[in-house]
């Protein structure tokens, strides 16, 4: 267990909206971790700006710049050693994260999916696709997935769902709006379990423990809204 807040790297592709939310967060007191590194696979990220303005380290790394996919892992496994990280989030990263670091971080990397997985993920299941796929597939409800990751895209333990209607005169981006609402609560509350050392994790299960860290917290309320305060 770590007695001091969690080192996080928050790893985007794009503007990083997800990690605006998460900084956003941590200025208000309810989220007590370090952002200490912001790395992109895109030298024009969003993300790396959002970053650069709150002195927070970035790094840019992409894997065509590696002639192997152990030298791409190796580069990566340098630069999280250096600045110390514990965690990893995934905030619209596009890119698969190597075995090795998995295996590193292994129920330390999360990642927050448009959708009530299993259903609308795995491979190039990502951004307006994934609404697309909503609309087009007429489910009267999505939403968002905060999960562990692993080996496979979108196919680790579930921490977090929460959903949201889907109305029959939708179109995707009404749909993306909707659950973009709901991804900007739901993960910083997933990350504050982390740091509080509530997750539990047996296999595909996850258990979130009270504040003492001793028994599960129970949820009977509405299945349709995730308790995660």
């Amino acid at each position: 267990m770590i007695d001091r807040p969690l080192n996080v790297a928050v790893f985007a592709s794009g503007r990083g909206s997800n990690f605006q939310s998460i900084l956003a967060a941590v200025e208000r007191g309810e989220l007590d971790i370090s952002v200490v590194l912001c790395l992109s696979d895109r030298e024009s990220a969003g993300a790396l700006v959002h970053a650069t303005k709150q002195s927070i380290p970035t790094s840019v790394i992409h894997p065509r710049d590696y002639q192997t996919s152990d030298e791409y892992a190796d580069a990566l496994g340098r630069v999280l050693e250096r600045h110390g990280v514990d965690f990893i989030v995934l905030a619209g990263y596009l890119k698969k994260i190597p075995t090795e670091i998995i295996r590193m971080f292994r129920h330390r990397i999360i990642n927050i999916h448009p959708a009530l997985l299993p259903a609308f993920g795995g491979v190039g299941m990502y951004g307006r696709r994934v609404h697309e796929a909503v609309v087009q597939y007429g489910v009267h409800w999505t939403g968002a997935t905060v999960h562990v990751v692993e080996e496979e895209y979108d196919t680790g333990p579930i921490i977090l769902q929460e959903a949201v209607p889907v109305f029959p005169e939708d179109s995707p981006e009404d749909v993306a709006d909707r659950v973009l609402e709901v991804e900007h609560r739901l993960y910083p509350a997933a990350l504050r379990l982390f740091a509080q050392n509530r997750i539990h994790i047996e296999g595909r299960r996850v258990r979130i423990l009270d504040m003492q860290g001793d028994e599960p917290v129970r949820d009977d309320a509405d299945p349709g809204r995730a308790k995660h305060d």
